[in-house]
């Protein structure tokens, strides 16, 4: 796999995450790939990938637990990703934090999210401010291990509001109540370039990879 040094395996199963990841690695001459890709290489067909303890306090710690996980069974180039949700007017515990998904212990799926939330904004009065943090483990091998969770890494503060959008991404359920501060729009009604500066991608992430690969020359 030495070979394929531009190459790296986003450590995830979201389609919509790794849509969005290579549209950065498009222009960094950087091919990505995910977990589902894995069935179509036959050298990794019959390994069975771990079950991650997403256990760690924020999510850098949750990047690096799924990235060194991976990175043990699969041995290639590789990297993952870890988010949390957190709200101004919600106290430190009532913090959904990196468990954006996991309430009273259940994984929710996309409706059960967009319902979940929506009743925690109705009941601070319509909307509330919240923000994403954002971070990345990535292993080029065991010797070479970079991470961030640098502020350049989050998303600008928006409403998270209890009315939905019709619209409904798959892979991103909160997009569809969750509206621009600056332009009150919902994000799903942003236009291409606002929908990529909401999601960090264009500076953040982007500057990650560069100086990754300054680094690995």
């Amino acid at each position: 796999w030495e070979i394929y040094f531009m190459k790296l395996l986003y450590a995830t199963t979201n389609n919509a995450k790794l849509k969005s990841m290579q549209r950065i690695a498009n222009t960094l001459d950087i091919e990505i790939f995910g977990l589902k890709d894995l069935e179509n290489i036959s050298e990794f067909k019959n390994i069975k990938l771990p079950q991650i303890d997403e256990s760690g306090n924020n999510p850098l710690e949750n990047a690096i637990i799924k990235a060194k996980a991976y990175y043990e069974v699969l041995q290639i180039p590789l990297f993952s990703c870890d988010s949390g949700l957190y709200f101004d007017e919600l106290s430190e515990e009532e913090q959904p934090g990196t468990h954006i998904r996991r309430i009273n212990g259940k994984e929710l799926q996309d409706a059960q999210m967009i319902k979940h939330y929506s009743n925690l904004a109705f009941n601070h009065g319509g909307k509330i401010i919240g923000r994403y943090k954002n971070a990345i483990c990535l292993i080029f091998n065991k010797d070479k291990i970079f991470t961030s969770m640098d502020k350049s890494l989050e998303i600008e503060p928006f409403y998270l509001v209890d009315k939905p959008h019709q619209k409904i991404t798959s892979g991103f359920p909160l997009d569809s109540l969750s509206v621009d501060i600056k332009t009150e729009k919902y994000y799903n009604d942003l236009d291409d370039n606002l929908a990529v500066d909401k999601n960090a991608i264009e500076n953040g992430f982007a500057n990650f990879f560069k100086k990754v690969l300054e680094e690995l020359k």
